[in-house]
């Protein structure tokens, strides 16, 4: 925050658990409004005792609930740690926006500076589609592209998508790869809609949905993040089996028409009786 407002808003120390509350921040960048929620850094679990510093934990969590984008930053010095991964568990289950910031970067070489982000993709796979920006809270370096990289994230997941290209995108994804069977039975996903934002929520209809494989979600939420171009965001699939409105009369109609056969029947049996 210091590095962006180019003065000292906070009070900044460089080992975590020395800011206790949340900070809200409103400024404006360009012609867009902006609030900044500056969050207490969190220590490793066994040095967290103080009963104001799990509370300081409490706030983060809610920050995460009230933010539309988070920017999740890391000790590029240190690497990730259990609690890092913890806190991005929790912004996926919150279906929040996501960039990753690597402080102290003015420490690294360049080679180190790869190695440092390929282990980084490595080890969180599980958010890929999150923005890395290499950072420097000391020399304000890589905060200009960190912001773009939150406004093209929030854009992702508040952008409306029509039925009609969200089902394009879908019966090319079909085309390419085919559901798997169930039952013996071709699973049919026949088109799909917006079903909310933030994050974008695609609802796919078909026949037997229910039985749609893991892998095979991984496998859509691939093509509409590549198709639709969505940076920064979580997406959610979710299913809707098709209702056949004509099930419910079209099994009256096969009771009547049994009923019927059994009256004709009993009727050609009297004819047919031979009298004694």
């Amino acid at each position: 925050m210091n590095s962006l407002f180019k003065e000292d808003r906070v009070v900044v120390f460089d080992q975590p658990g020395t800011t206790r509350d949340s900070i809200y921040i409103d400024f404006e960048r360009g012609a867009r409004k902006y609030t900044l929620i500056d969050t207490a850094g969190i220590r490793k679990r066994k040095n967290i005792k103080l009963a104001v510093e799990k509370f300081s934990i409490v706030k983060t969590l809610q920050a995460i609930n009230d933010a539309h984008v988070v920017i999740c930053v890391m000790d590029c010095m240190e690497g990730i740690v259990d609690q890092d991964l913890h806190l991005l568990g929790k912004v996926l289950e919150a279906g929040r926006c996501l960039v990753i910031a690597l402080n102290k970067a003015d420490r690294l070489s360049r080679e180190e500076r790869e190695y440092v982000k390929n282990e980084i993709k490595r080890r969180l796979k599980f958010v890929g589609y999150a923005d890395i920006h290499f950072v420097s809270g000391l020399k304000g370096t890589g905060i200009k592209k960190l912001l773009n990289s939150v406004d093209r994230a929030y854009k992702a997941a508040t952008t409306a998508f029509p039925t009609s290209k969200l089902t394009y995108i879908l019966e090319g994804a079909i085309e390419d790869h085919q559901p798997p069977l169930a039952k013996g039975r071709r699973i049919k996903l026949r088109f799909a809609h917006s079903g909310g934002h933030n994050p974008p929520i695609i609802v796919i209809h078909g026949n037997q949905t229910d039985a749609v494989p893991a892998h095979y979600t991984k496998y859509l939420e691939g093509v509409f993040r590549r198709e639709l171009g969505l940076h920064g965001t979580p997406i959610k699939i979710g299913y809707k089996s098709s209702i056949n409105p004509y099930a419910a009369k079209s099994g009256e109609r096969k009771k009547k028409s049994l009923k019927k056969d059994v009256r004709v029947s009993k009727s050609v049996s009297k004819k047919n009786k031979v009298p004694s």
